[in-house]
């Protein structure tokens, strides 16, 4: 992947519906040139499809946080499909060091923070763990 690939894949994530003349006067591109790289891009499994953001998707969550997760044994998988499945849950990361995993969560308040933390803990095979909330984003995405 190119430099011209990274920032048509920059220019698509900031607004997948934009026009192939959009994109490529853009990027100082042709249109042919725009939709080649797109097609060879999805062929090759580096875009594997394009989303719908809305309104309720970009406000943040009140409250929110990391959980770094310790587990035991070899339940890491187990463990990641259970905490995909918590709605509150709004990505996991892999990691190396003293945690296995790294949820991030966002709930309303504090409590139903609280109760996700506590339902997270009790998963069989989730040994220690330790939360930071989240009280500022300087820069994100």
């Amino acid at each position: 992947m190119d430099s011209s690939d990274q920032k048509l894949i920059a220019a698509l994530r900031h607004n997948a519906r934009a026009s192939l003349s959009d994109l490529a006067a853009q990027l100082s591109l042709s249109r042919t040139t725009v939709r080649a790289r797109i097609e060879r891009l999805q062929q090759r499994g580096e875009i594997v499809g394009f989303t719908v953001v809305l309104k309720g998707d970009t406000a943040t969550d009140p409250v929110r946080g990391l959980m770094m997760i310790g587990i035991e044994g070899r339940g890491t998988d187990r463990i990641l499909r259970q905490l995909q499945g918590l709605p509150e849950v709004r990505a996991l990361h892999s990691t190396n060091g003293r945690w296995d995993v790294i949820a991030e969560i966002g709930t309303d308040t504090l409590e139903s923070f609280d109760a996700v933390l506590a339902r997270i803990r009790r998963f069989d095979g989730v040994a220690h763990s330790e939360t930071s909330l989240l009280l500022s984003t300087k820069k994100s995405g």
